[in-house]
């Protein structure tokens, strides 16, 4: 099946798009590494119907308009697992966020059985298709900002862009360094 991509100006900086004929199967932010193999393999074409789409949904996001994930269809590649994730991913409304615990939680309930928030931020990380589906709206527990594979700064950007209110967020607490034993 032929795919096609395109690049979007964003208050962000520049967004790649990526498509089928079918469904959108790639958006990468500015810091974010695109699928160069797909790419490649990808004619760029402006006017394709679902880039088109997905310009639009972006056009409408940061005109502050909320647009929803379900306004356009999405097909990103991965594990049935990470599919999971990724649809529950979708139900987290604009300008709010949820713990990577909470989401394990709702999960393993959905599952019948246990979830770690470690397996759900794997799937988290590989979103293919990132701000459409929001994993920028994914904290950790008390309020940390981790796991964003476009950087904190992005994060921060893109939930104060939402009306987030950040004084309750943070950024990780650094490591302690640990001295080998000698």
């Amino acid at each position: 099946m032929a795919s096609y991509y395109t690049r979007y100006e964003s208050p962000v900086g520049e967004i790649v798009l990526l498509a089928t004929e079918k469904a959108l199967t790639g958006l990468w932010l500015p810091g974010q590494e695109p699928d160069e193999e797909r790419l490649r393999k990808a004619q760029h074409q402006d006017r394709a119907p679902l880039l088109v789409q997905g310009c639009a949904w972006l056009d409408r996001y940061f005109c502050g308009l909320q647009p929803s994930p379900r306004e356009i269809r999405l097909n990103p590649e991965g594990s049935p697992f990470r599919r999971q994730v990724w649809a529950r991913l979708c139900r987290i409304p604009y300008g709010q966020v949820e713990t990577y615990g909470q989401l394990a939680r709702e999960l393993a309930e959905e599952n019948g059985g246990k979830m770690s928030a470690q397996a759900v931020g794997g799937a988290v990380g590989h979103n293919p298709i990132s701000l459409i589906i929001p994993c920028h709206r994914v904290i950790g527990a008390d309020g940390n900002l981790v796991g964003y594979n476009g950087g904190l700064q992005l994060k921060r950007r893109l939930l104060k862009y939402e009306g987030v209110d950040m004084r309750t967020l943070h950024d990780p607490k650094p490591r302690k360094k640990t001295m080998p034993c000698q």
